[in-house]
């Protein structure tokens, strides 16, 4: 079991709800690409729909990931928390992968 951090830092960033409307809509879309493959519809366009919603989702990992460089990142730097640095570099590249 993975011990849980206590921070007194908040995750309130100034693009959050936008990110949040980017997942949602994401969501949508991804659900209309499910009904596209129920539906039996032509493949090609499926992968279309599938490579916009990836590109969706990568979309609201960039906007975060802005965010958290420019808020938590710079905060961490000053209070001298190198261990968040290294942390957003695990997070990067798993999100690249």
């Amino acid at each position: 079991m993975q011990e849980e951090k206590t921070t007194d830092h908040t995750h309130n960033h100034p693009n959050a709800k936008a990110v949040s409307n980017r997942l949602a809509r994401a969501i949508g879309h991804l659900e209309s690409v499910k009904r596209m493959v129920d539906d039996g519809e032509d493949c090609a366009q499926i992968l279309i729909q599938l490579a916009a919603v990836r590109s969706a989702i990568n979309n609201a990992g960039k906007v975060l990931l802005s965010d958290h460089i420019n808020h938590c990142i710079v905060e961490a730097v000053e209070h001298k928390d190198y261990e968040k640095l290294e942390e957003l570099n695990e997070a990067i590249q798993k999100f690249v992968k």
